[in-house]
């Protein structure tokens, strides 16, 4: 699994697990919607870890637990 798949997935997998849309935490983090959808519909390949930070707030979650998680400890490596 590459990165930003991990991060596509955690995301998800925390919007499931608090019942809420893609746009619910859009509006929880005071991002626009299509800068989340951006990263879920792979049109951002890199997202800023600041974007995930803004995400994590908006959860109520620190970067320790959104990080914290087995699909990072499986990563692919990015160096080709």
């Amino acid at each position: 699994m590459k990165t930003v798949d991990a991060v596509k997935h955690r995301i998800l997998q925390l919007c499931a697990e608090r019942n809420i849309t893609i746009n619910k935490l859009a509006n929880l983090s005071a991002l626009p919607p299509s800068s989340l959808k951006a990263i879920l519909y792979g049109r951002s390949q890199n997202p800023k870890l600041l974007t995930i930070k803004i995400l994590c707030d908006g959860l109520g979650i620190t970067l320790g637990e959104f990080f914290s998680a087995p699909e990072f400890d499986e990563l692919e490596q990015e160096i080709e």
